[in-house]
Formats: structure tokens, C-alpha cells, sequence
């Protein structure tokens, strides 16, 4: 899988340097081409793998990549540049992308449990012609492929187990907070107090800090040889923070932004969500106003939707978020200074740059 000399450790090679992010893409293809072509040879599974090839080609590209790029580069920052092999680097590149499919496999799953219609600009996977909730069996593939590149590629590095507890406790975590978030808005059943500011936290904790924003951190830091528990602990403390703001980026661009830029079309409200707008909106509103958003909330009907919209205007929903936003940058500067004595403030700091103020 190794691809000879299309990366160096900081020295020219014999071809063009490429960046980080044209290595990732470059690693792509030849990911694809090692689980349906190299991995099973069995003739009576050639269709079962085209439908893989189907599946990692329309679901794990198109995103921003910045899990998967976020191992590399925070690699970058634990090791120094002389000793970035070529083998190391695109190892890194193979975990970054592993990370990929674990978000692929997630949200191929959350698509249908939240009747999305959009994903990355394109329909979601269960909704094209000929797939429906087969679908599901897709995201199966997805997670197991996570599992069969890194046995391939890691099983002989003394970080390997690291990498599988890793990703194997990741995904538990992920998987509680998707649960918490399922059972607090129960299909055709809106019930406000349900949206408390502590429930929020921890769906926000579980379902997105943990594998968006520690999981390629800590796997850059086992791949550095880090494994100080009191060391992944000091990066957890800044990663869930900025975990925590990404997802209520996420919240409020599902309602603000635009559907042109973010790639799909919002429906926390229709979908009846415990999101930051509506947990937040309730700290501030009125009694009557309340009123008016028990009746709209969870609807699917325009009107509906439009009338909770205008409530989230009335209350300058915008406003608040912007200040948060603020405040939550201040927090994070904060966590680096106090939490990251022995780390490299670079890796939370290049993150940062990737979330806040962003679009989509």
C-alpha cells in the first residue's frame, strides 16, 4: 500500500512534494482499492465488494477531512521532522482515514435514524434509488473496514493496541451520546423539559467531542510513543471543550446556515432535537412564548417551522451565539495554558483555526 516516493520527511523527493492534504486524498484510492481488490480475493464475493468500493466511494470523501488530516498534523508537532519516515507519515495518513470511515459509518447511520435528506451536497446514502435501509448493512462495512486496515498496516507497531482500545472505547462513547440524543427527542413526542443545559452537555460530550476532536489527537499521541494517562487526560480537557463548541457550530448552522455551503438542509427542529438554540432559547423565553414553542417544536410542516424560527429571531438567537463563541475561545485559551504544559500548544491551536468562525 505503501506508494514509494511520494513522501519525505521534509527533504524533496524524487517527485514533487505534495501537502498534507493532497497526501490524504492520494492515500485515498489506493485504501479503496486495497479492501475490494487485495484484502479478499474469494470470487463469490466480487459483487459483495463492489458494493464496498460503492459505499467508501460516495460516503467517505467530500467532507472537510479535518479528523483524518488532524493525525498527521498533529503528528507533525509531537515528532520532530527528521524522524517522519516515510512509513510513519503515511501511517498517520491510513489512521487519519480510518477515522474518516468511523465518521462515514456514523453518519450513514444517523442519516436514517434522523430522516436526513442531504449529506455533503449530495443525498444522503438510504435515499438513493435501489438502497433504502439496506443502508444500515453499508455502515456495518464501513466500521468493519476501520478494523481490518489498521490490523494490516499497525498490527506490528507497539502502539496496535493502543489504537484498537482506542477506537473500540471511541465509538462505545460516540454511540451513548447518539442514544442519549435518540431518547431525548422520541419520534411524534415533544416534551420541553427534556432540554436541560446538563442533558445538552453530555450528548454534545459523547456523541461529537470524543471522536471529533480527541480520538485523532490521542492517536497522534500513541503513534508518538505518548501514553501518559496524565498526559491524554491534560488533552482531553482542552479537545472536549473545543468538542463541545464545534457541535453547537453545528447546531446553530443547521438553522442559520446555508444549505449551498454547509451541504445538507437542517431539520433539528422538525426532527424535535435537544439543540444549543432550543436549550438555550428556553433560559430566556417567556412563559407565552414557551407556549408558542411547545406547539411548533417537532412539527414538519413549514408554518411550523417558520414560527419557531422567528422565536429564535425574537429572542436574538444570533446574537447570543456570537457571544458564546467569544467566551468559548477565551475558555480555550485558557485549558492550553493550564493543560498543555508538556504538549505542543500548536495541535489545539490548529485546531482552533479550523473551527471558529466557520460556515459550514
Amino acid at each position: 500500500m505503501w506508494s514509494g516516493d511520494r513522501v519525505c520527511n521534509g527533504v524533496q523527493s524524487k517527485k514533487a512534494l505534495l501537502s498534507d492534504p493532497q497526501l490524504f486524498d492520494a492515500q485515498f484510492e489506493e485504501l479503496v482499492t486495497e479492501l475490494t481488490e487485495r484484502d479478499l480475493t474469494d470470487p463469490a464475493l466480487q459483487d459483495a465488494l463492489q458494493r464496498l468500493r460503492q459505499v467508501l466511494l460516495y460516503n467517505a470523501p467530500g467532507g472537510k477531512r479535518n479528523r483524518g488530516l488532524s493525525v498527521i498534523g498533529s503528528l507533525r508537532e509531537f515528532v520532530p521532522p527528521p524522524e517522519l519516515t516515510q512509513d510513519i507519515v503515511q501511517r498517520a495518513l491510513l489512521v487519519g482515514w480510518c477515522i474518516e470511515l468511523l465518521q462515514a459509518f456514523f453518519l450513514v447511520a444517523d442519516d436514517i435514524m434522523d430522516g436526513s435528506v442531504t449529506r455533503r451536497g449530495q443525498p444522503c446514502w438510504y435515499k438513493k434509488d435501489g438502497i433504502g435501509l439496506d443502508a444500515i448493512n453499508d455502515a456495518f462495512l464501513l466500521e468493519a473496514s476501520i478494523y481490518r486496515l489498521l490490523r494490516k498496516y499497525c498490527r506490528d507497531q507497539p502502539y496496535y493496541v493502543n489504537l484498537l482500545e482506542l477506537f473500540a472505547e471511541t465509538s462505545f462513547q460516540t454511540e451513548l451520546g447518539q442514544t442519549l440524543d435518540l431518547i431525548s427527542a422520541p419520534p411524534g413526542h415533544v416534551d420541553l423539559n427534556r432540554f436541560t443545559i446538563q442533558r445538552y452537555k453530555a450528548i454534545v460530550k459523547y456523541k461529537t467531542a470524543f471522536y471529533s476532536f480527541y480520538l485523532p489527537v490521542a492517536a497522534a499521541m500513541y503513534m508518538a510513543g505518548i501514553t501518559s494517562e496524565e498526559e491524554h487526560n491534560n488533552a482531553k480537557h482542552i479537545l472536549l471543550e473545543m468538542g463541545e463548541f464545534f457541535q453547537i457550530q453545528d447546531d446553530y448552522l443547521d438553522c442559520y446556515g446555508d444549505p449551498a455551503v454547509t451541504g445538507k438542509i437542517g431539520t433539528d427542529i422538525q426532527d424535535s432535537k435537544c439543540s444549543w438554540l432550543v436549550v438555550t432559547a428556553l433560559e430566556v423565553m417567556t412563559p407565552e412564548q414557551r407556549v408558542e414553542l411547545e406547539a411548533c417544536y417537532g412539527r414538519h410542516d413549514e408554518a411550523s417551522v417558520e414560527k419557531v424560527k422567528t422565536l429564535y429571531n425574537t429572542l436574538q438567537m444570533p446574537k447570543l451565539y456570537r457571544k458564546y463563541e467569544d467566551e468559548s475561545y477565551e475558555r480555550l485559551q485558557k485549558l492550553i495554558a493550564r493543560h498543555a504544559e508538556n504538549l505542543p500548544h500548536a495541535v489545539f491551536l490548529n485546531f482552533a483555526k479550523k473551527i471558529y468562525r466557520r460556515n459550514k
